[in-house]
């Protein structure tokens, strides 16, 4: 994290996919800010990772299994922040998204799934006591704006997901729950190694950025600390695009 210091002392914050990328950057950045800190990976254990996760509490999850994520969510004692960070796109495995199969998949992981954690933890986040109360973060995309030929089913999921975004917030903000999102620019991870790798896809958006970069897990995991912090407690129901001025720039 940057100078920024956010002071999270006794909040419960789980990170669904916290194991690498944007998802590992936002519960090291809640872990300095002091925060007991859960994650979730498909591996069976924390130690079939090689780096070291030992700072936090982990469980196995599968965002496509429904039983599962209610595992997960069943298993939490307190929850005072739930970040929807588990998924990728799957044509990074090699599948095409155009097959009605994948494309199902790829909805039931990123929207269904987010929808079903978040759902199953509503009332643990409602008993939050932090400052502006229990929220929900979504990770939305520039795919949530614009169409990106290679992906019609994340697209469609992450469009989905802003909809889902303004849902929630209305229907829990009576609750003290508030519900927001992030649309994280072109952001390195192992999900987008190979786009890093490529001038041909990088120069096109760089050329668009105005602030001359692409995007680091770091810039994404400060948002939600913002978006979950007392400084956004009057905000809910939004997406903030954080991709160094892409979606403004002609």
């Amino acid at each position: 994290m940057s100078g920024v210091a956010y002071d999270f002392a006794g909040a419960h914050v789980l990170v669904t996919g916290g194991t690498s990328g944007i998802g590992a950057a936002t519960a090291a950045a809640y872990r300095e800010a002091s925060a007991e800190v859960t994650i979730t990976g498909t591996r069976g254990a924390a130690a079939d990772y090689d780096h070291d996760l030992s700072a936090y509490r982990y469980l196995q999850m599968d965002v496509k299994d429904g039983a599962s994520i209610d595992a997960v969510a069943a298993d939490l004692p307190r929850l005072d922040v739930l970040v929807n960070n588990a998924g990728i796109a799957l044509p990074s495995l090699g599948l095409d998204e155009y097959e009605p199969e994948v494309f199902a998949r790829a909805v039931n992981m990123l929207l269904v799934g987010a929808f079903r954690m978040a759902r199953r933890t509503v009332d643990l986040l409602a008993q939050s006591e932090l400052a502006g109360g229990g929220s929900v973060i979504g990770i939305a995309s520039m795919s949530s704006f614009f169409g990106i030929p290679i992906v019609p089913g994340y697209g469609a999921a992450k469009t989905g997901l802003l909809g889902l975004t303004r849902s929630l917030a209305v229907e829990w903000g009576p609750r003290n729950v508030r519900v927001n999102a992030v649309a994280a620019g072109i952001t390195r991870s192992r999900m987008t190694a190979g786009t890093f790798a490529s001038e041909e896809w990088t120069a096109p958006t760089l050329s668009r950025t105005p602030l001359g970069r692409l995007g680091e897990p770091d810039d994404i995991a400060g948002a939600i600390l913002f978006l979950t912090s007392p400084g956004a407690k009057w905000i809910t129901g939004q997406t903030l695009a954080v991709d160094g001025g892409y979606t403004v720039s002609g």
